[in-house]
């Protein structure tokens, strides 16, 4: 350890040597990634510290959202979106030929995709793995590909373009009508799209299309990462499906929920599996950016063989806050397109060469003007474009280009309208009214903590509203707040938003599900926090009228161009952006970079 190195750091693992302490004391491994190393080497009989040193990297890779690490180019992909940045040149990286030898000479690292289990790593492709999330990415690409390989589902080709012509009469609709083509064909069904190209559209014409073919009606489960994103979900296509078809729908649920999560089973024990698979015919999962790797492959080990999976998403949103960036993978994997899909796809006069069953919206019907060209300049890496945009003063657009107090004047003013707008309306028990009114304004942080993180800013904004309560009493009409955990009694789960109200029977908090709201006692809820202000992690599959986004600074790793984006598309009518020219900069020009061997063998 360095003489300068704090003793009671508790990042430090004292006891470390060689490798494994020189990467730890400059800040590249945490204690964590240390200990597991070491305790992986003594179970495994393994000294070599180049070899411990790779295996630390590849438990910290997955830490960060990767899920695996290329040992050739790990001094220069070893800065994950969660660290410091840190000036790794410095550091003794072993010499890659030498480095893959030797992983491969000793008992923990299997060699190569056909390499029997039993080892707690395996190396593929020059990338190392921790044996569990090969294993998981194993069973999604050949799940993939045997469904793509399957004999299609049961369709009337005549039926299906007689209601693609119906459903999508616009020749602006082409690729929405490409997208239920596909799925009506295939097993596995990618819509990607950005914010209004109509995903949502094209999921309930799906679905119509689907309950309106001849024979049995299918059995349909709608799915979502997080309870707010299945709420949503479950609104959306309700009001664009008709009375008949909508109770031939299963309410949207949460993927856990859907999966049947057991409760003190362990952490990805599902009452449905391979053994015992989900009953339904059609299964949409919305927010697909925010899956897992994890949850992708218990999901294809539950669903049905013979069954239509969709998955919708934005593949240049966050991805999930665990391993894997799936949804981003699968469409932007490279392929062949399929013969037999071309052929029905010709017959329903849509376009073919679809590879992987991806089709990818790009029409804008409802998400356009200022914010979506601000979107795409961001999606498209052009930080110029995407200033000059906040700069020239468009109505739906702010941008402070500073960081200090004065830039949060323009917030506060919209958090006090927004806020006393929202009291009012529980005060006078409009229950409807007041939880419309949750998603006005949105204060979208990429930190936690520190003075740009969403602890500081709630402060900020229970100061502003001044909202009157005390430890005695806690509650209060128009307070409003995010469940941080998920109740399955109550039906409440991770991510739903509240608001108190004043009702005949008392103080209730008010949630929307989808449907009318649904009402609790305070005492009723355990884990809430507030809700006015939320790390954009949080706000994604959400959207608000309008949003503040608060930016770090430039040297922060948090900010990049999958944040600024997801955060900017979170507003319908109004972005105001707090940050500097140089953070907009630095998110918009460092993407983020997951490491993943689906995309590249997923065709093979």
């Amino acid at each position: 350890m360095p003489a300068e190195a704090d003793p009671h750091d508790a990042r430090l693992v004292l006891g470390a040597s060689g490798l494994l302490a020189q990467f730890n004391a400059a800040g590249v491994l945490d204690a964590a990634d240390v200990h597991t190393a070491e305790r992986v080497g003594r179970l495994g009989g393994e000294c070599d510290e180049s070899v411990l040193l790779a295996v630390a990297l590849a438990v910290r890779a997955v830490r960060l959202g990767s899920v695996c690490v290329d040992l050739a180019a790990a001094d220069r992909t070893v800065l994950g979106e969660g660290d410091e940045l840190l000036d790794v040149s410095a550091l003794p990286w072993p010499e890659p030929g030498a480095w893959h030898a030797a992983c491969l000479a000793g008992p923990l690292v299997a060699d190569g995709a056909g390499a029997p289990p039993g080892r707690p790593l395996r190396m593929v492709a020059g990338q190392l793995y921790l044996e569990r999330y090969w294993r998981e990415e194993e069973l999604v690409r050949l799940s993939l590909r045997e469904r793509a390989a399957a004999a299609p589902p049961a369709h009337d080709l005549a039926a299906l373009r007689a209601g693609l012509d119906v459903l999508f009469p616009d020749p602006l609709a082409l690729r929405q009508r490409q997208a239920a083509a596909v799925a009506s064909l295939r097993r596995v069904t990618v819509l990607a799209g950005g914010p209004g190209t109509g995903k949502t559209t094209t999921v309930a014409a799906l679905l119509t299309l689907l309950l309106d073919q001849p024979g049995p009606s299918p059995r349909i489960a709608l799915a979502a990462p997080t309870g707010k994103a299945a709420a949503r979900l479950q609104e959306a296509v309700a009001e664009r499906l008709s009375p008949a078809h909508r109770e031939r729908v299963a309410e949207a649920s949460t993927l856990h929920r859907l999966l049947g999560w057991r409760p003190g089973g362990g952490s990805g024990v599902f009452r449905h599996d391979r053994t015992h698979r989900l009953p339904y015919d059609v299964i949409v999962v919305d927010e697909t950016s925010m899956v897992s790797l994890t949850m992708m492959a218990r999901l294809l080990d539950a669903v049905r063989p013979d069954a239509r999976l969709v998955l919708v998403g934005d593949p240049d949103q966050l991805a999930s806050v665990e391993a894997g960036a799936v949804l981003g993978d699968l469409a932007r994997a490279a392929g062949r397109p399929e013969p037999a899909l071309d052929s029905a796809l010709a017959a329903l006069a849509v376009p073919t060469g679809v590879v992987h069953g991806v089709v990818t919206l790009d029409h804008v019907w409802r998400f356009d003007g200022a914010i979506a060209e601000l979107a795409r300049a961001v999606q498209a890496g052009d930080a110029e474009r995407a200033l000059a945009v906040l700069r020239r003063g468009d109505p739906a657009l702010a941008f402070t280009d500073d960081d200090g107090p004065a830039a949060a004047e323009g917030a506060r003013a919209d958090v006090v309208a927004a806020g006393r707008a929202l009291a009012d309306a529980a005060r006078a028990g409009d229950v409807d009214a007041a939880v419309a009114g949750l998603d006005t304004h949105r204060v979208l942080c990429a930190h936690r903590r520190g003075p740009y993180g969403v602890a500081r800013w709630t402060l900020d904004v229970d100061r502003w509203l001044a909202h009157g309560g005390s430890a005695r009493e806690p509650w209060w009409p128009g307070r409003a707040v995010l469940v941080t955990t998920n109740d399955y009694d109550a039906g409440l789960f991770n991510g739903d938003t509240g608001v108190a109200v004043d009702t005949p029977d008392g103080l209730r908090v008010a949630f929307a599900r989808g449907g009318p709201p649904t009402l609790f006692a305070p005492s009723r809820l355990s884990e809430v926090t507030g809700v006015h202000a939320m790390t954009v992690h949080r706000g994604q599959g959400s959207q608000f009228t309008r949003v503040t986004v608060v930016l770090p600074p430039a040297e922060s790793p948090l900010l990049t161009r999958e944040l600024l984006y997801t955060a900017v598309t979170r507003a319908k009518e109004f972005v105001r952006v707090v940050g500097t020219a140089d953070a907009v900069r630095a998110a918009v020009e460092r993407p983020v970079a997951r490491a993943s061997g689906l995309r590249h063998r997923l065709d093979s």
